[in-house]
């Protein structure tokens, strides 16, 4: 894996910021919406570091403000998964079209998941699966949760399916969760680059907002790491917040990371929950990629896998299937909370997020059948996983391009700041926009509020022939930028430490 010693670009962008909205461009498939700058129909002080969708700009005579919020989201952050799919590529029908290499989706095991699920034990309907269910989830799939979680998160005590929530997807989960949590108005923190669709999560519902805990690339000794989030950066962003005017709830973390594909330490993540306590933060841990870890030296560990949680009635943990079974279209999401109030809360939004009893039934049957999971889909999509990695891994090499991977998720997030002529995000989304026409779909490092313009999340689960064509017009795209690039400072090459994991 290799990794960068290089000092921070300039000031970043903050989200309140006025400027045009010709600045967005994402890969709208796993929800990245680009919420960065952009030019309000209302001034508003402008607070850095935390991001403002408040700001808009929407003439829609027939909506209200928040409809013409939520319609600029639509607008204003698609650009590039509005133009891949006018343009999709297909093996026969379309040949020439975009290959998308931005969408967080696993696209290597239809083959596993489309025998299981046509097995005749997931046929199977009786009333009480028409009917209305608890609002919660019907009982029998919140206790093959319970168990599933127990399972694979290893927790040391078994988790009660009193205390878990399903819903339709984790998308749905953050939107009830702020709005349970927050006033409006008030923040999450969040670590910096992050999985930039949670600022239209969070906000669309509850008016919530996220306050940059911004990380850089910059390595300043043997025990540190690139964008490595610690205590110190999780103070001065709370400190900052405050100082703004803004009220901080609680702290949000993905682990694995998105788009870094890195993994935090249960020191780390100790250190994290105590600092939450502390000033009574919640906080949501996202584990959607928890089963996704494909290297062995990774020591990844479930939050709910530790001893004592320092506040567990301010501990809240989400999984899906989105992501480590594949099935992004199915729309399945999990809360996992010992508050019960919150929980509460949570069900009650279920009547508008909820799972239809057919679905509910076929993800029990899926989560129980420990023996398929184990023996046959969880080694195989590993295995594939960690094929298509490598793959990728070699062809980045192989141009001198540096990346980081952490052993998790189905990314790379991939260094291309010697490729930017300078070192701003509008050469950063020009860059994005070549690779667009040259008809491969990337997602560029502003939708993610990376702070240091260049840096690219690159997906690797997918079929080989789309994964060979979609580096083939990658290397097109960097061999014609290197001729006019300037080279940043050296590199440095670090390999994962189980010292850290």
């Amino acid at each position: 894996m290799s990794t960068l010693a290089q000092t921070e670009s300039g000031t970043p962008t903050t989200c309140a910021g006025p400027a045009s909205t010709q600045d967005l461009g994402s890969s709208y498939g796993d929800c990245l919406q680009g919420e960065c700058s952009r030019k309000p129909d209302q001034k508003l002080p402008e607070l850095h570091g935390v991001g403002d969708p408040v700001m808009f700009s929407s003439n829609s005579s027939y909506l209200s403000s928040r409809g013409r919020m939520i319609k600029w989201f639509w607008d204003s952050a698609e650009e590039g998964y509005r133009t891949y799919h006018m343009d999709e590529y297909d093996e026969d029908k379309n040949p020439s079209g975009i290959i998308n290499l931005g969408t967080s989706e696993n696209k290597l095991c239809f083959d596993l998941l489309s025998r299981r699920l046509t097995q005749p034990d997931m046929q199977w309907v009786e009333p009480s699966l028409l009917q209305y269910p608890d609002w919660r989830g019907h009982l029998f799939l919140r206790e093959e949760v319970a168990k599933f979680l127990s399972f694979y998160c290893k927790s040391p005590a078994p988790l009660k399916p009193e205390n878990v929530v399903v819903l339709n997807g984790c998308a749905s989960l953050f939107s009830a969760l702020a709005t349970v949590l927050c006033e409006a108005g008030e923040a999450f923190l969040i670590p910096t680059p992050y999985y930039g669709a949670i600022t239209q999560h969070v906000h669309l519902y509850g008016n919530v907002r996220l306050a940059y805990v911004y990380l850089d690339s910059k390595v300043t000794g043997t025990d540190t790491r690139p964008f490595q989030l610690t205590v110190e950066k999780l103070e001065m962003a709370l400190q900052e917040a405050t100082s703004k005017g803004v009220k901080v709830k609680g702290l949000i973390l993905i682990n694995p990371q998105n788009p870094l594909g890195d993994v935090y330490a249960p020191g780390e993540l100790q250190e994290y929950l105590v600092f939450a306590k502390r000033y009574w933060l919640h906080v949501v841990v996202d584990e959607v990629y928890m089963l996704s870890v494909f290297e062995k030296a990774v020591g990844y560990r479930s939050v709910l896998s530790l001893e004592r949680l320092p506040d567990p009635q301010r501990t809240h943990v989400m999984w899906g299937a989105s992501k480590d079974f594949g099935m992004s279209g199915l729309r399945f999401g999990t809360l996992y909370t010992e508050n019960p109030d919150v929980a509460t809360a949570v069900a009650s939004l279920c009547r508008y997020h909820g799972l239809s009893g057919l679905v509910q039934y076929q993800m029990a049957q899926l989560l129980r059948d420990r023996d398929w999971i184990n023996q046959v889909y969880l080694p195989e999509n590993l295995a594939r996983l960690k094929a298509a990695h490598t793959y990728v891994s070699e062809e980045l090499r192989a141009l001198g391009v540096p990346f980081l991977s952490g052993g998790a998720g189905f990314f790379i997030w991939v260094d291309l700041r010697k490729y930017l002529p300078e070192a701003t995000f509008e050469e950063e989304l020009l860059l994005w926009r070549r690779f667009l026409d040259k008809k491969v779909l990337l997602s560029f490092g502003k939708a993610f509020e990376c702070k240091e313009p260049g840096w690219f999340r690159l997906v690797f689960s997918d079929k080989a022939h789309r994964l060979r064509l979609g580096m083939q017009r990658v290397r097109q795209v960097l061999e014609e930028k290197a001729q006019v690039a300037e080279d940043p400072p050296p590199c440095q090459t670090q390999e994962p430490s189980d010292q850290r994991r």
